[in-house]
């Protein structure tokens, strides 16, 4: 078994310790932030301190396919969630009335997630992290640099370095810090090749507040979907634990008019407006509007020209890839990363490192390159629909394949066996590509769109838009 260093102590890093450490490795967990676990989901939603996570306080949401991977590999993780707060969520039971009656098979299960705030869910996975047998957590340790040989002309990777000047030796280094994760700096460093590199700004804004019931009732009732397109904005209604949730307003970072939705009132006034979500604020709210901006759609690859240009290290979850996190599903990448890395070495770590290297890519290029594609293709389109319809302009309509994936969001509704095939999607269970190759879905799914048009997302038009970011009431 080996000896390995799991560099970001986040819920991914945290998980894919605990992964391995089940499988006999013996796993170290390098951590910056130095502030230790609160001791419970209310003392770390009030007060833990994750410069290092930029989402921590954002809305979070933990998509189907993370409770499949919890179920599998870490059901003492699920049921302290579970224990903690966290909210039992089946989206099938949101299925409208439009698409049927309801007929309950036996594997709709899969649909059911666990999910709670970010805040809860890092506070959960630390302390059972901090109890698992061969896992060692480390908080506060800076570190700043990789410790390689050279293999064959490519750095291979025997360790890291800290800020304080200490060495720790590792057969195999995890890469979990993340989106603006430091590693390929670090090789450049060392004097090897950079990464195959993709990163550019994802485009979106968001604009997030709080809430929790006035009188210990339950969540809002969801009337559609999580995510909703309205016009040039989106809404994301996101239940979460100990009955509180969230409600995001999703902007184009370009467009300029909509940073008021940083103001409570601008806020409040846009949200009321939209009639599927304005009851999701009948509750008392816990924070303000909480923005973030800056994402990064990032995409790393370690084998550049057929040949890898590093050795020694993996990177996994946001730190190989990293996409617009309102799809929600990052941390099931994670999580899936993890069983992934698990996997592979299983194969034998003590192998030639190079044929490991390529072995591990080959992997993540079959298993998890798909997703970052998938998402990546629904962000664009989205961005450029909300800036067409900004200019004033009809949005071109996708063609072919392309033309699947909102003819299912339109077709769903309609469908009960299409509703499952948008859940599957939704949740991470199968990727567009899966469900659409399957025997006379795809003509079903433009079929049914084409029965029933789309009435469109309510809520204000572009001018009813501009007209509530000035403070003028709409009528």
């Amino acid at each position: 078994m080996a000896v390995i260093v799991v560099l970001g102590g986040g819920v991914c890093g945290l998980a894919t310790a605990m992964v391995l450490a089940r499988d006999g490795h013996e796993v170290r967990v390098l951590e910056r932030d130095a502030g230790p676990v609160p001791d419970s989901p209310t003392d770390a939603w009030q007060g833990w301190h994750r410069p290092g996570v930029a989402q921590f306080g954002q809305a979070h949401y933990l998509q189907a396919r993370s409770t499949r991977v919890l179920d599998a590999e870490l059901p003492d993780v699920r049921d302290a969630l579970l224990a903690a707060g966290a909210l039992r969520y089946d989206l099938l039971d949101n299925a409208p009335p439009t698409a049927g009656v309801l007929d309950r098979r036996p594997n709709d299960d899969r649909f059911v997630s666990v999910t709670a705030r970010r805040s809860t869910l890092e506070q959960v996975v630390a302390r059972a992290a901090a109890e698992e047998p061969r896992v060692e957590v480390e908080r506060g340790v800076e570190v700043d640099g990789l410790v390689t040989r050279a293999l064959d002309g490519v750095p291979h990777v025997t360790g890291v370095h800290t800020s304080t000047g200490r060495q720790v030796d590792a057969d195999l280094v995890v890469d979990a810090t993340g989106r603006r994760s430091p590693v390929p700096a670090w090789l450049r460093a060392a004097g090897g090749r950079s990464p195959h590199e993709e990163a550019t700004d994802s485009g979106f804004s968001y604009y997030t507040r709080f809430f929790r019931s006035r009188d210990g009732g339950g969540l809002p009732p969801l009337r559609g979907a999580l995510h909703t397109a309205v016009g040039t904005f989106s809404v994301l209604t996101i239940p979460a634990d100990l009955g509180t949730w969230s409600v995001t307003l999703v902007a184009d970072s370009h467009d300029r008019p909509l940073k008021e939705l940083r103001h409570e009132e601008v806020w409040a006034a846009v949200l009321a407006a939209c009639p599927q979500q304005a009851h999701w604020t009948d509750g008392e709210p816990i924070t303000g509007v909480l923005p973030m901006s800056g994402v990064l759609d990032r995409y790393t690859r370690a084998v550049v020209d057929g040949a890898p240009v590093v050795t020694g290290l993996v990177s996994v979850s946001d730190a190989w890839a990293c996409t617009n996190p309102s799809l929600g599903r990052g941390v099931s990448m994670g999580f899936l990363h993890a069983t992934c890395l698990r996997d592979q070495l299983r194969e034998g770590v003590d192998d030639d490192p190079r044929t490991f290297a390529q072995r591990w890519d080959d992997g993540v290029e079959r298993t998890m390159t798909p997703w970052y594609q998938a998402t990546l293709a629904v962000d664009r389109a989205r961005l450029a629909e909300m800036r067409a319809l900004r200019d004033g302009q009809v949005p071109e309509p996708p063609q072919g394949r392309a033309a699947l994936g909102p003819a299912l969001r339109q077709a769903a509704p309609h469908d009960l066996e299409l509703f499952r095939a948008m859940l599957e999607i939704v949740g991470c269970l199968a990727l567009p590509a899966e469900v659409f190759s399957r025997p006379g879905l795809a003509e079903r799914v433009m079929r049914t769109a084409a029965e029933h048009p789309s009435p469109g997302a309510p809520g204000p038009d572009r001018g009813q838009l501009l007209a509530l970011l000035a403070g003028v009431p709409v009528r």
